[in-house]
């Protein structure tokens, strides 16, 4: 099993942000404490990658997570949603017990 996957939607959607703000394909998700279920999802654009750093490539977008924030989305796939309610990068993480409404938050 891989250790984390990037769908070609949220590819598409990373190198399309990443043009419009000129910099590299290299989307970050990192797991930091907090939300309404005791841990939260942060996403940014890096603009490099880390030599800790566990990275999977797609279409030519780079998804780069941290050493620490790895074991708690291993096997987790991040995907670029669009529907009625709006438009937001999620993330389906075989790990998280249990979620919260809004999808930014989880416990494991």
């Amino acid at each position: 099993m891989a250790d984390i996957a990037l769908t070609p939607s949220a590819a598409a959607r990373v190198a399309a942000i990443a043009a419009k703000q000129g910099k590299p394909a290299i989307l970050r998700l990192a797991v930091e404490g907090g939300g309404c279920s005791g841990f939260q999802y942060r996403f940014g654009l890096a603009d490099a990658v880390e030599p800790q750093d566990v990275t999977v490539q797609t279409d030519g977008v780079t998804l780069v997570v941290d050493d620490v924030s790895i074991d708690l989305v291993r096997g987790a796939a991040v995907d670029f949603v669009s529907d009625l309610g709006g438009a937001a990068f999620k993330v389906t993480n075989p790990n998280a017990t249990a979620g919260c409404g809004c999808g930014s938050s989880f416990s494991v």
